[in-house]
């Protein structure tokens, strides 16, 4: 794979800033959902707190994803600012383009991604 051009670099660096807002913006919407559930007994069937106690693990794993995902954004924005985006953390070899268009906070190329998944 050859190296980034500077305008796809450009184009995955924005698209970067705003994804990291996106998630930012949706850690702070559901922070609220991902608390513990309070839930007044007298009122509530157990029906209603099984439902509220599943809603609420909903919440949580999707506020771990998106506080993983900020992460690796945070973490491909430093690469950017350190002159070191776009190489695979394995081999160190260019991941392509397209691979980074998908999802721009790929640390890995598409070989060394594939050898990580077998081993998990």
């Amino acid at each position: 794979m050859d190296p980034l051009k500077p305008g796809q670099l450009d184009s995955l660096h924005q698209t970067l800033l705003k994804l990291e807002k996106e998630l930012q913006a949706q850690l702070q919407m559901n922070k609220e959902s991902a608390d513990v559930v309070q839930l007044d007994q007298t009122l509530v069937g157990r029906v209603s707190r099984i439902d509220a106690i599943q809603q609420q693990s909903m919440a949580v794993s999707t506020r771990q994803k998106a506080q993983f995902k900020l992460r690796k954004v945070k973490t491909a924005l430093q690469a950017i600012a350190e002159d070191d985006y776009g190489y695979c953390r394995q081999c160190d070899e260019p991941i392509g383009f397209p691979r980074l268009n998908a999802q721009p906070e790929a640390n890995l190329c598409l070989q060394c991604q594939d050898k990580a998944d077998q081993q998990t």
